[in-house]
């Protein structure tokens, strides 16, 4: 196994690029009659932002899940556009979800395991 330099973790560091997390909280509207058929469209539109490329990864929690985080996203946007996507999304809107953004940094080229 070849030893990580301190040469290479600055070669590295100069590659990092901006994302936007997004941190997405259920609110007692997720549990309404209605609330299920809105989630799915916010579902469909999260796969039209990855198909555009502005969303890189989404990650939904389970429902049994206690910490009140229902889903955690990495766009490739800038903040105010990230804030703009999500104001618009239709969960938002009906005031079924929440969020929270946070300007990160990442290696390009990472992802999940497959």
């Amino acid at each position: 196994m070849s030893q990580i330099t301190d040469d290479y973790m600055q070669s590295m560091l100069k590659l990092l690029k901006p994302y936007t997390v997004v941190l997405l909280r259920a609110t007692p509207k997720r549990k309404e009659p209605g609330a299920d058929q809105i989630v799915w469209e916010h579902g469909r539109r999260l796969f039209e932002l990855r198909r555009d490329r502005k969303l890189c990864i989404v990650c939904p929690t389970f429902t049994s899940n206690t910490s009140g985080v229902s889903g955690l996203m990495i766009f490739r946007t800038d903040t105010e556009e990230t804030r703009k996507i999500m104001d618009d999304d239709p969960t938002i809107r009906a005031g079924i979800y929440t969020y929270d953004l946070f300007l990160v940094e990442g290696y390009p080229g990472d992802s999940l395991a497959k």
